[in-house]
């Protein structure tokens, strides 16, 4: 049997079954659809302008754009419907800085998750041998539950920008073939965002699984052990000398109570005594 499966066969996988585990798993996988979604994208969108004369007109202009969208150096020819001669453009934005760093999040976020949840299933004993290991963890999680925040939030913003700047309509705009009246320009068809949307989405569930992980994960440091013991030594304090003050107070009531008894009730002597002062009377008259 491979060591793999004896691991398995050991229980060794149940730690999956364990909220700190589980959702490293999860961030594992919302991390790959984040930057497979963004990172992997590529479209486009077409026009046509129709010029007055026929042979001047160009009914199918593809204009293409991809990850990580530069869009200034997406560059197209487009007709003037003035002769042979043709007019250069390129789109307008450069949302490149935060597809970039939105990628680059959901890359890093990926192989620490791969990382901890392997340590997590083979590793377990040594992870919480001491208080580095959490420690550690405690940390890397509160700093990319902060990444995701901001690289999700930059992403959407940027995303915003992609949309409007290869709106067809907008594009149009740019053409001077476009602005006369005589020639009909129109879209053939626009650029399909959905999957740019997904990964948003993802960006923020991201977010949410990281931050709703960090309790896990300080749950495993020194720091939660700590403002337990804190917590419960003046509680313990409290619940011993009550108890000491009741047991002493019973033990004095007992004893007390006692000690008042034996002075009322009269001693065996004195109760002798009584009687022999008239015996000894009568026996001198």
């Amino acid at each position: 049997m491979d060591p793999v499966s004896q691991l398995a066969s050991a229980g060794t996988f149940r730690a999956l079954k364990e909220p700190l585990a589980f959702l490293r798993a999860l961030e594992l996988l919302f991390a790959i659809f984040a930057f497979a979604t963004c990172g992997g994208y590529s479209g486009g969108l077409r026009l046509s302008v129709d010029c007055v004369n026929k042979t001047e007109s160009n009914l199918s202009i593809d204009i293409a754009f991809a990850y990580p969208f530069r869009l200034y150096q997406v560059a197209f020819e487009v007709p003037t419907c003035e002769g042979k001669t043709r007019q250069k453009l390129a789109l307008i934005g450069d949302s490149s800085s935060s597809a970039e760093f939105f990628v680059t999040v959901a890359v890093f976020a990926f192989l620490y998750s791969l990382a901890a949840t392997v340590v997590y299933i083979f590793f377990q004993n040594k992870y919480r041998e001491n208080n580095r290991g959490p420690l550690i963890d405690f940390i890397v999680t509160v700093v990319f539950s902060f990444l995701w925040l901001v690289g999700s939030s930059a992403w959407a913003k940027g995303l915003s920008d992609v949309k409007v700047a290869t709106d067809p309509k907008e594009v149009l705009l740019l053409m001077s073939a476009c602005k006369q009246p005589s020639n009909k320009c129109m879209a053939v068809h626009s650029p399909v965002m959905s999957s740019l949307n997904t990964s948003v989405v993802f960006g923020f569930l991201n977010f949410i699984l990281w931050a709703g992980n960090i309790w896990f994960v300080f749950k495993e440091t020194g720091w939660h052990s700590s403002g337990q013991r804190y917590l419960s030594d003046p509680m313990e304090k409290h619940s011993s000398s009550y108890s000491q003050g009741g047991y002493n107070q019973d033990s004095y009531g007992s004893s007390g109570g006692y000690s008042q008894q034996a002075r009322l009730e009269p001693s065996s002597e004195e109760f002798g005594q009584q009687p022999s002062g008239p015996t000894s009377f009568t026996n001198q008259i």
